[in-house]
């Protein structure tokens, strides 16, 4: 088996056992890796209706084909779990050194199993594998576990570690690492942390075995130079993703007061060229030449790591604008291992809840100190609205007893940042996305701008299956960054011969978007088996976008049409095979060599 290992790390944290396990061969050409390996591994070893915080819930980090190769931005992994924010399928990538040596280590993924009974940290190397007590780490901020960490082991490691916020199970921790990398949204640091898992620490020194290294060499290097001969490589090295602030204040998709609004009158305090007068440094993930970080001295003169999701959500989306207040936030959710976009969206929230009487708590827009305290008071439940907005907004407002219309989120999952009110095929994309709100899998908002921007017609939802075939399905699989090719147009044709050199296998593309649609539809019935029914209200974006229309910018006026989006859903659903409750069809699971799910479906909902 070339491009592949072969093999899974399985680690029983109860009894503080290992063992590798040899996975299916059909596994790797059907689901190729990262998630697709994650929710296969998932559906069949994690039991039905497991706790999300129990020992019997897997903690997953998986590598794909192309992960730690010399190709571009290929230091990634996915980490994933059931989740505890959303009850069901929750992942996200990570750009870190641990990808690389998983891979170097000889395994495509490493599951944990069990809980702890004390705080770990797992130190595996190679073949070798340690429980370390953690009692010294826990407590400790993600910073600076990883530097003691790296004063022990040393620094030619990956480390995956968790924060105060993964300790104390806040909904949507995440796992960091680096000092700024961050992935999981859907509350996988807190899983980590229900496993008193306080870090995992990975030292790989084999090789990592490929069909022709000769030409993936040749053909790696090729993409590199395509890379920063992009028109616009040098003007996304001065500001990566934050050059998004002006595009999106623009575009009117900026998001502001809690979405309510596209647009924000102090965006110029928080944009791209703001950034560019604070900036001190430039960070990327492994084997990147693209580095998106881009460090600033924030408000209290530390580093803080941007990219736009953060900045708008701890920015605009509560009323600051000012980047480096923004960025004291942005730290303090890095440092305590806690979702931007989460953490945004949920002070969002708390502030309209707040001013329309639902919460007894006076919030103001843009009050940066209040914010910073309420972090705080987030991350160790400190107070009773600290600990309710732990639980996001879903669960928040059910618990406060009103304000859901206010709540902006997807099957728990809060929207990131990219306000919808007039952008039909961007609220399909968060509707669909498969962890819940999220626009990794489909940024469509871009080219519906500049196409069809008010338009609810099949090709729209056809837009949104390609780009969460190609992102959500084979990035997310293969794993590598994405952001070469949506933010400096390298060519995607590079990517089956990437994945032939290293593999051996000739993939086309039509198989390659079926092994998509079999990993979308996998993901679909986790979530149908752990929730044990479905309706299409699941996949509906948030009650706002249509009740409250914009009263600012050059969409004033602008909102969804509740009718017209039915007939958009359905248009998705009818090209993915899917029934009107948005449950994949036996036909289509039989088609994508799903068959092994439809008696488990057939005992939870009809199957048509």
């Amino acid at each position: 088996m070339k491009g592949w290992n072969g093999k899974i790390l399985w680690i029983d944290l109860s009894r503080k056992e290992t063992k590798v396990v040899k996975y299916p061969q059909g596994w790797a050409k059907e689901y190729l890796g990262g998630r697709g390996l994650a929710v296969r591994l998932l559906w069949e070893y994690m039991p039905p209706g497991a706790d999300p915080l129990g020992p019997d819930n897997l903690l997953i980090f998986a590598v794909g084909p192309l992960t730690g190769l010399t190709v571009p931005s290929s230091g990634k992994l996915v980490v994933a779990a059931k989740s505890p924010l959303t009850g069901g399928y929750g992942d996200g990538n990570i750009g870190s050194w641990a990808s690389y040596h998983i891979r170097k280590a000889g395994y495509d993924a490493v599951v944990f199993q069990g809980a702890s009974d004390k705080p770990v940290v797992v130190y595996v190397e190679n073949d070798k594998v340690e429980f370390r007590d953690a009692d010294d780490l826990w407590g400790l901020d993600t910073w600076e576990t990883e530097k003691k960490l790296k004063e022990e082991y040393g620094k030619n490691l990956g480390i995956l570690e968790i924060g105060p916020a993964g300790e104390n199970q806040v909904l949507y921790a995440t796992v960091m690492s680096q000092e700024g990398r961050s992935g999981g949204r859907p509350g996988i640091g807190a899983v980590m942390g229900s496993k008193k898992l306080k870090a995992f620490v990975v030292k790989g020194t084999k090789e990592i075995l490929v069909h022709d290294p000769k030409q993936l060499r040749r053909e790696g290097s090729k993409a590199y130079v395509e890379i920063v001969k992009s028109k616009m490589y040098s003007f996304w090295m001065r500001q990566g993703t934050m050059m998004t602030i002006d595009w999106a204040q623009e575009a009117s998709v900026l998001p502001t007061y809690n979405f309510s609004e596209g647009v924000f009158d102090g965006y110029k305090g928080i944009n791209g060229y703001r950034l560019e007068e604070m900036k001190i440094d430039q960070r990327g993930c492994p084997f990147c030449n693209m580095p998106c970080g881009n460090v600033v001295k924030d408000a209290e003169g530390m580093p803080s790591e941007l990219d736009y999701e953060n900045v708008a959500m701890l920015g605009s989306n509560i009323g600051l604008d000012d980047l480096a207040k923004v960025s004291v936030l942005n730290r303090l959710a890095d440092k305590y291992g806690v979702d931007t976009i989460s953490l945004g969206n949920t002070i969002g929230w708390a502030v309209e809840a707040s001013q329309k009487g639902v919460l007894s708590e006076k919030l103001e827009w843009g009050d940066y100190e209040r914010f910073k305290e309420l972090i705080d008071e987030i991350v160790f439940k400190k107070s009773d609205l600290g600990k309710l907005l732990a639980k996001g907004t879903k669960r928040a407002c059910e618990e406060a007893g009103g304000g859901c219309e206010y709540t902006m989120q997807v099957k728990g999952l809060e929207i990131s940042a990219y306000d919808c009110h007039a952008a039909p095929g961007m609220a399909l994309a968060f509707s669909t996305s498969s962890i819940g709100a999220h626009h990794k899998e489909a940024w469509v908002i871009s080219w519906e701008v500049a196409t069809d921007r008010f338009g609810y017609g099949r090709e729209k939802a056809a837009k949104v299956i390609e780009l969460q075939r190609l992102r959500g399905g084979l990035f997310e699989s293969f794993v590598a960054c994405r952001l070469p090719w949506v933010e400096v147009g390298l060519n995607l044709e590079y990517y089956p011969r990437l994945l032939k050199y290293a593999t051996g296998v000739t993939f086309t593309w039509e198989e390659l978007y079926d092994i998509a649609d079999r990993i979308y539809a996998l993901v679909r019935a986790f979530w149908i088996r752990e929730l044990g029914d479905w309706s299409r209200e699941m996949d509906k974006p948030p009650v706002k976008w249509f009740k409250q229309p914009l009263t600012k910018g050059p969409y004033a006026g602008a909102k969804l049409d509740k009718d017209k989006f039915e007939e958009l859903l359905d248009h998705y659903y009818d090209l993915r095979g899917w029934d009107r409750r948005g449950v994949p069809k036996k036909e289509t699971l039989e088609k994508l060599h799903l068959d092994f799910v439809i008696p488990v479906l057939e005992s939870k909902v009809a199957l048509r």
